[in-house]
């Protein structure tokens, strides 16, 4: 009797305890539902442009537009248009250290059994300051969803989807299984190499970035490896910009991102597969877990987060991130 009773009140505290560390666990992911509305940054849509001439301006610098404003698409039916340009809302991305945890989802913790281990975000002892992150990358028509442009050919169509979840990817934290992804990583591991990201920063932080120097992350750091880890962390802000420009790249290269990019007219007509990351025509938005939605809540790829980042990265329940990511779109609006 007395041998039952211990293993009862065994089993309550080893119950209680069990539910302890799972409630302790679940607290680890942290986020806000973003509001389609109120947490986007809308002056990031800006310049508009019909050819090279500015509609609406924007208070961050454009790319090249095509010269004449009107254009014609098709083979056998040709359709006259003009030429377009615009930035466009198409993708959202979660970076956290919680397998699974989605962070612009409201903080919602995916229930999927996986091996997939605790990131970090701290110095590894010694000289080194490392960090890992997984990240989310979601479809997000944003424009399509709300009919702005009527036009679906100049626009991301379809619904919101969870697109890619690098707890399942096995090269997001395996450095050697990586480098099949980008072999060419060798060449820009070096000090001349690394040197040269510093003209990429200031380009980054005053104007557009270098696409010709595509090696580099501005004053986040490198675009390689092409996984998780950070090898240089400052700051969570920086860390999180840097790895959701990593994971545009990762895209890129694996092409599961289409870009619009030239003047001509079949370049306006149809989008194209890149497997270099074209930085210029990218600009990301924080949506988590402060939204920036002011005149100057937009920022392109590289450009440096000191200017902003103070106050948007808050101890425990806002150290995992979520961002807006704007694509330039150049095309023929039929």
């Amino acid at each position: 009797m007395k041998q039952s009773f211990f293993k009862q009140i065994l089993f309550l505290v080893a119950g209680f305890f069990l539910l302890t560390i799972s409630a302790e666990a679940g607290s680890l992911c942290h986020g806000n539902f973003v509001n389609p509305i109120t947490d986007v940054c809308w002056s990031c849509l800006f310049p508009i442009s019909i050819g090279s001439i500015e509609t609406t301006s924007g208070h961050l610098k454009d790319t090249p537009n095509p010269s004449l404003p009107v254009c014609a698409c098709g083979t056998t039916v040709i359709r006259p248009g003009l030429s377009a340009g615009f930035w466009e809302p198409f993708a959202m991305v979660d970076v956290t250290r919680t397998p699974y945890c989605m962070v612009n989802l409201g903080g919602l913790q995916m229930p999927f059994g996986s091996p997939a281990s605790e990131g970090t975000a701290s110095s590894s002892g010694g000289s080194d300051n490392v960090s890992f992150y997984y990240v989310h990358w979601y479809k997000y028509p944003l424009l399509y969803w709300l009919q702005i442009l009527t036009d679906g050919v100049c626009l991301e169509t379809g619904d919101m989807d969870i697109a890619y979840l690098t707890e399942l990817d096995p090269t997001w934290n395996d450095d050697e299984l990586t480098f099949i992804l980008n072999p060419e990583a060798f060449l820009f591991g070096n000090l001349i190499a690394q040197s040269a990201c510093a003209a990429d920063s200031v380009a980054s932080s005053f104007s557009l970035p270098m696409d010709s120097l595509f090696w580099c992350a501005g004053a986040q750091g490198s675009m390689y490896p092409m996984n998780g880890r950070v090898q240089e962390h400052v700051g969570g802000v920086q860390a999180a910009t840097l790895l959701t420009e990593r994971m545009d790249y990762k895209l890129h290269r694996e092409m599961l991102i289409t870009d619009s990019v030239g003047e001509n007219s079949p370049a306006l007509c149809y989008t194209h597969r890149l497997s270099v990351l074209p930085k210029s025509r990218y600009r990301y938005q924080m949506v988590n877990p402060v939204p920036t939605t002011g005149s100057n809540g937009c920022h392109p790829f590289g450009a440096t987060t000191t200017t902003w980042e103070a106050g948007h990265e808050i101890p425990f329940v806002g150290e995992d991130f979520g961002f807006l990511v704007f694509r330039k779109r150049n095309c023929c609006f039929l």
